[in-house]
């Protein structure tokens, strides 16, 4: 087993796809319990029953749509109308437009690429330093992952078999601590960049505003909805990809109906790849539980660390080099089932867990040497990958104290969904 597993390994860092690995361990550890391989399959069919499950291809279509629509263009305008007066504004603007837009896309170099061409080159027109721009857009391209309807928020939710309304609710204050942070960073880095008070126009908030009456009511028709009760998030997920396929194809016209089709293809390739490593993971989990692993690894751990704050600490740890190594989606359905006995063996809330997990893993596309988002915006501003390290790393340093702040203040996590 130590030969296969080594291949494995090998295999791994080759390239080989993450389902086939993950799948070929389940298989060779239920060969090595002399069970039936059919449990595999049967494994794998389960996902079908999980809760919500709807909602992960649904919200992922309805983000694409937004994506390939002009409303990312909207959004900024929007928020600049309202936040680019101020000094540092567009700073502030580019803050919030990639928080809201990762928030319904679930994908942080999505962002980049789609706000990026337009905060970019307006960033720079308004004076702003070239460094901090680049720093700023990467670092915006993941903040909106704690913010519902966020795939990962939703994906651990299923794998956690935690409410995913909790979930939402608990992401709101520390998504928040985080966005105050780097806004305040940037309103003191750029305090001089100043407009006058009358550069604010109504009657542009107003035009901004018009333009984009379609889609300001997503976030509370989706949120509302779902705490009101009057639908579950299924049915959230469901309402706001017709409400935007409708706006985006009948009403504003912007993806032609012979564009859909490709729209919907990569949507769904992204949800396929998610879906096949959800359902080979839980086999292997489903092994590895019944052959005790969880229990093994609490008991390792268990001896050599005594206290719930120094187990979070090398949990931090662990979490920003994955997160720099491995994809957030990946990462939630290989680790979290191992992560989660162990946290409990600490009386660590589940929803905190999953909190401080997206938080760090979040930070993970920023930490060199190998973070996505860096390489996303070393490629899509044509930039050094050393260029981007060093513009990055001011607001990596602040992204890394709001983790901090996050993980071991555990009512910004929990009071909002009442579980304090």
């Amino acid at each position: 087993m130590i030969v296969f597993s080594l291949i494995l390994v090998l295999l791994a860092i080759l390239g080989a796809p993450l389902f086939a690995i993950i799948a070929t361990s389940a298989m060779l550890g239920f060969y090595r319990e002399e069970t039936d391989l059919m449990n595999m399959a049967l494994e794998v069919q389960s996902i079908a029953d999980l809760p919500f499950l709807a909602a992960i291809p649904l919200f992922t279509f309805a983000g694409y749509v937004l994506s390939e629509s002009n409303a990312p263009q909207r959004l900024v305008r929007v928020t600049n109308a309202l936040l680019g007066w101020m000094p540092g504004g567009l700073a502030l603007v580019c803050l919030a437009a990639c928080a809201f837009f990762t928030a319904f896309t679930g994908a942080s170099g999505v962002t980049i690429i789609a706000l990026g061409a337009i905060l970019y080159p307006a960033l720079k027109q308004d004076g702003y330093d070239d460094r901090f721009n680049l720093g700023l857009v990467t670092s915006s391209g993941s903040l909106g992952l704690l913010f519902a309807p966020s795939l990962p928020l939703i994906l651990y939710g299923v794998v956690a078999e935690v409410p995913i309304d909790s979930l939402f609710l608990a992401g709101i204050l520390p998504g928040l601590i985080m966005l105050a942070m780097l806004s305040g960073w940037s309103f003191w880095v750029n305090r001089h960049n100043r407009k006058p008070l009358a550069d604010f126009s109504i009657r542009e908030v107003g035009k901004a505003l018009r333009e984009a009456i379609w889609e300001l009511p997503l976030p509370f028709v989706v949120l509302g909805g779902i705490y009101s009760g009057f639908f579950a998030v299924s049915e959230a997920a469901a309402i706001t990809a017709l409400y935007v396929l409708i706006v985006e194809v009948f009403i504003l016209r912007e993806i032609p109906l012979k564009k859909l089709p490709d729209v919907m293809r990569q949507s769904m390739v992204l949800v396929g790849g998610i879906l096949i490593i959800l359902g080979v993971s839980l086999a292997s989990t489903n092994y590895m539980i019944g052959a005790g692993v969880p229990q093994l690894l609490f008991e390792y751990i268990q001896s050599l660390v005594s206290s719930p704050v120094t187990f979070l600490i090398l949990l931090l740890v662990f979490l920003l080099i994955l997160g720099a190594i491995l994809d957030i989606f990946s990462a939630i359905v290989l680790v979290v089932p191992l992560m989660l006995p162990i946290a409990a063996g600490y009386e660590i809330h589940p929803v905190h867990l999953g909190i401080v997990f997206l938080a760090a893993m979040q930070l993970g596309y920023l930490t060199p040497p190998v973070g996505l988002n860096l390489f996303i915006a070393s490629y899509r501003f044509e930039k050094p990958i050393m260029q981007v390290y060093a513009a990055t790393l001011p607001f990596l340093l602040i992204l890394l104290l709001s983790v901090v702040l996050i993980t071991f203040w555990p009512a910004l996590s929990l009071w909002l969904p009442g579980l304090e």
